[in-house]
């Protein structure tokens, strides 16, 4: 087996002459490859605003909104949705904070509507409606 071995090694000598380098080349022009680009349409991604959506910003008395409740896929946790938002993320986080506050429960923002744990429907749809907001209670 010693001299395999050693045969294996001169032949590599010989014909790759430093298989070390070959070697380590070999993975390094693999990794570079991640990271090239073959075709890019619209600039780089460091300019993340041209890939921003642009959400118009209507007043409130202009957006319809639905106040629903809901158990599916929460283990059977109540969790009231605010639907219908057409603003920024930014006026989302507060209005949240604002109905948070209100409730006294947690909540989030997500895609665009606010989810608050538990059932608030009416608590939520006065609070709206005083904020200038055109909300209903949608389903059951």
């Amino acid at each position: 087996m010693p001299v395999f071995s050693s045969l294996i090694t001169v032949y590599c000598l010989l014909v790759m002459k430093n298989p070390e380098t070959q070697y380590d080349n070999y993975y390094m022009s693999k990794s570079k490859e991640k990271n090239r680009i073959a075709y890019q349409e619209f600039g780089d991604k460091s300019n993340s605003q041209a890939f921003e959506r642009s959400i118009p910003e209507l007043p409130p008395n202009q957006q319809n909104l639905r106040v629903q409740t809901s158990r599916s896929g929460r283990a059977g946790k109540t969790v009231t949705i605010v639907t219908g938002f057409q603003c920024q993320t930014e006026t989302l986080t507060k209005l949240l904070k604002q109905l948070k506050t209100a409730c006294g429960t947690g909540g989030t923002v997500k895609e665009n509507a606010i989810e608050i744990q538990g059932d608030h429907r009416q608590k939520i749809l006065q609070i709206l409606i005083e904020s200038g907001y055109k909300a209903k209670i949608s389903g059951g």
